[in-house]
């Protein structure tokens, strides 16, 4: 197999407006020629694309529309691997009066056009034509970059989330350019690596990238089919309760009216289990109910009327290996000081991934009463059982170790973070 071909792409561009005008974001590269300097030094291959902004003797990337062509013929070239997208795009496009922009337009004269108003328009989003959409390249692994200024902690994480969730990111790298803070943004929701090093930052950035990115995935395949309903006889009444417990008292914070984790029952069939929908606010689980899911192979799944949970290959993983135990729940809230259950590391895996499902399932520890546990550290834990435990135990249990009212990687349910 070739060896994958990691991009790192970085500057600022240029916005025409008339004829010695332009709109810019100020960037020259050194980020970029960081990321690019670190991944040779880790033996990876790398190139460089830098905008003329920064390499103004060896670069034709002025543009956004330059950068944006750019990463569409990266996405057309199969070894395509890792793309840090660390350039600073003009955000805007500018126009004068009834004139469109263009580089080439009349210019503006200085003694005549005292107080002319510039009318701005938000410029497209280079950055969601990687990953994001049915077109998106879901084999590269993409790393954004967001840039906030006085913020506070909570404000930058947010924005960095919000960037991921909108690309479709693996990583987001957090900075405000005010506090000089940086932090690393996680498809689980946690924050990595708060801290005003830069250097530090940007080592940490690509270590967890390489780590990230030699991982596996399971296919889904959707095809018709209604969910299962939540309040129905195939649903254990023991899953149900401590779900429903678990929504009741918080558990599944909405962002962007969305709710990260998971849940599950093992099905009746060989290789079927029941699962909640990606990409959904499981506040409304009675409306929406779960998904039935066939898992064919080890590579494969077959999922009835919606996305099943990312979670899934956790879910298959552990349904295979412990017989007895049919029912999983999973959230992201961190564990009470004092707690026993054991904690795993996470850092490294992607939720979703099969290293992220084996990494689950050898931490879970049996802490009686049929009920299993395992915390992967800054993110949250699984407990699983049997439908056969009475609910009130699992709950107990849940409530003595976990704190629902908090979220691990912060808090963005104050912030005004689920407009939509």
């Amino acid at each position: 197999m070739t060896q994958r071909l990691h991009h790192v792409i970085g500057g600022g561009t240029f916005a025409p407006v008339r004829g010695h005008l332009a709109l810019s974001s100020m960037a020259f590269g050194t980020t970029a020629r960081i990321l690019h300097d670190l991944l040779q030094k880790a033996g990876e291959k790398s190139q460089l694309h830098l905008t003329k902004m920064a390499d103004p003797m060896g670069s034709q990337l002025v543009t956004n529309d330059d950068v944006s062509r750019l990463t569409d013929k990266l996405m057309l070239a199969e070894a395509t691997g890792i793309v840090f997208f660390n350039p600073a795009l003009a955000d805007f496009d500018g126009t004068v009066g009834d004139v469109p922009a263009c580089k080439t337009a009349p210019r503006m004269n200085s003694r005549e056009s005292d107080g002319a108003q510039m009318q701005l328009h938000t410029a497209d989003k280079v950055i969601q034509r990687i990953r994001a959409g049915k077109t998106g390249r879901k084999d590269v692994f993409l790393v954004g970059f967001k840039a906030t200024s006085g913020a506070t902690e909570d404000e930058q994480y947010q924005a960095g989330l919000r960037l991921l969730k909108e690309g479709s990111c693996n990583l987001v790298l957090a900075n405000d350019i005010k506090t000089r803070k940086n932090m690393i943004i996680v498809p689980e929701e946690a924050r990595y690596c708060v801290t005003t090093d830069r250097q530090y930052a940007l080592r940490e950035l690509v270590n967890m990238a390489l780590a990230r990115f030699d991982l596996n995935y399971t296919r889904s395949t959707v095809v018709d089919g209604p969910r299962v309903d939540w309040g129905g006889s195939e649903v254990p009444e023991s899953l149900r309760s401590v779900v429903d417990h678990c929504i009741q008292r918080g558990a599944y914070k909405p962002f962007r009216g969305k709710t990260a984790g998971h849940f599950a029952s093992r099905g009746v069939q060989e290789g079927e289990f029941l699962t909640s929908a990606r990409g959904e606010n499981f506040n409304q689980l009675a409306k929406r109910g779960l998904v039935r899911v066939f898992a064919n192979g080890d590579d494969e799944v077959i999922a009835h009327g919606a996305k099943p949970s990312v979670g899934g290959q956790s879910q298959r993983i552990i349904f295979n290996r412990f017989e007895d135990l049919d029912c999983i729940v999973h959230f992201h809230c961190p564990t009470k000081e004092g707690s026993p259950v054991n904690v795993r590391e996470q850092k490294p895996y992607e939720c979703g991934s099969h290293e992220c499902g084996e990494n689950t399932a050898n931490g879970l520890v049996d802490y009686g009463d049929g009920i299993y546990a395992v915390m992967l550290d800054n993110h949250g834990p699984n407990i699983v059982f049997s439908r056969d435990v009475p609910p009130e135990k699992v709950i107990a249990f849940i409530e003595e170790n976990f704190d629902l009212g908090c979220k691990t990687g912060g808090r963005f349910d104050l912030l005004e973070s689920d407009a939509g």
